[in-house]
């Protein structure tokens, strides 16, 4: 049976905020930045660069945990920069910030398989003033991988405390909690859909390589990201998994043996028209403050294929995909989730695996060899 510790106490109640480390070569864009995130009273940014080179003589003599990175910068670049800085201090957890063009989400998935952690896509100096979304998922993003970056590293939380917020030690954790699964699907599935945020490319490369070259299925995957950047992880995904792979486009049929990515800021869903299901991209309103987001296209496919669904839930920040999940298996459908040790953040998968929804909780290189066995038996 699968155990889970027990979740302890919102962090910031008790240490020290996440220490972070702003590198861009605007000193405009380092303040708003700054600025964002030191509205949180969890984060502290205590180092900030204008340039990779600068970033990476700072960090290796700090009490960084988070450094937010540009990509373009005189002197060495984000992607340049990145495994200095992570060589400089292990563990450290990286958010690239990147404008949002082709180019530049192309570097940024290079960046997330060289080992960041997470991406931003950065609004202009003029926009970042009233971008709150941005703050938002930024502000998010850093106080999670703070927290990730400290679970690595325990002594971490109360490093250099100051007096108004010294805190005693937390109690240790009590015994793992075992996990409750259900039985095995029995049917076969007719179609895998899959979520992912926070460390998702990287699993979804790993997981999608994993399946042989093919799928006796169609494949749907809604990974959290911005337009132009979903775009540039279908590419990677056909490149790692040899599966014919695209955004997913309106009306289009659902074939067996295609990888169907949901575009950037679009609900993608699967609908039955004139006896056929086709995809159905929806502009509705955010779900988990995410679009796409993982619950809608979860609903639909339970509505589509009933029993004959199969959900897989891969690292991530949140909640997104738990009431998804949770609609599928009342229709009879199967969930597996990325279990804790091997996801970047085990929000996503964690809420279904805590909720009894999953019949299989796996680490990530099991994960493949599970579904070619289960939900494609004939590519096994």
């Amino acid at each position: 049976m699968t155990l889970i510790s027990p979740i302890a106490p919102p962090a910031e109640s008790r240490t020290q905020p996440v220490r972070v480390m702003v590198v861009d070569d605007s000193a405009v864009i380092r303040g708003l930045i700054s600025k964002a995130l030191e509205a949180d009273a969890g984060i502290k940014v205590v180092h900030s660069a204008s340039n990779g080179q600068m970033a990476v003589d700072i960090v290796g003599r700090s009490n960084v945990e988070v450094v937010v990175l540009d990509i373009e910068m005189p002197v060495m670049d984000g992607i340049t920069a990145l495994p200095k800085l992570l060589a400089a201090r292990p563990g450290l957890q990286v958010v690239m910030a990147s404008t949002l063009t082709r180019r530049n989400a192309d570097i940024s998935l290079q960046a997330l398989a060289a080992g960041a952690a997470d991406y931003v896509a950065k609004p202009s100096s003029s926009e970042l003033v009233t971008a709150e979304s941005f703050k938002r998922e930024l502000t998010s993003k850093v106080k999670e991988l703070g927290q990730v970056y400290r679970r690595k590293h325990p002594e971490s939380a109360n490093a250099a405390p100051t007096p108004a917020r010294r805190t005693a030690p937390a109690a240790p954790a009590g015994p793992p909690v075992p996990l409750k699964l259900r039985p095995e699907a029995t049917l076969q599935p007719e179609i895998l859909a899959i979520g992912s945020s926070t460390g998702g490319p990287q699993a979804l490369f790993k997981v999608l390589g994993g399946l042989g070259g093919k799928s006796d299925l169609p494949i749907l995957v809604t990974q959290h990201m911005p337009a132009t950047f979903t775009a540039i992880l279908a590419e990677h995904i056909a490149q790692a998994s040899k599966i014919p792979t695209a955004e997913a486009r309106d009306g289009e049929p659902v074939m067996r043996g295609r990888i169907y990515v949901a575009p950037g800021d679009i609900h993608m869903t699967v609908a039955i028209e004139d006896g056929k299901k086709i995809i159905r991209l929806v502009k509705t309103a955010p779900e988990n403050f995410c679009r796409p987001a993982v619950d809608p296209m979860l609903r639909s496919v339970a509505a589509a294929y009933g029993a004959r669904c199969m959900v897989l839930i891969l690292t991530g920040m949140g909640s997104d995909g738990q009431k998804g999940a949770s609609t599928v298996v009342a229709a009879g459908g199967s969930v597996v989730a990325q279990d804790e040790a091997t996801s970047v953040v085990w929000g996503m998968p964690g809420a279904v695996a805590k909720t009894g929804l999953c019949s299989a909780v796996l680490p990530l290189p099991e994960i493949a060899p599970y579904l070619r066995r289960l939900a494609m038996r004939s590519a096994a």
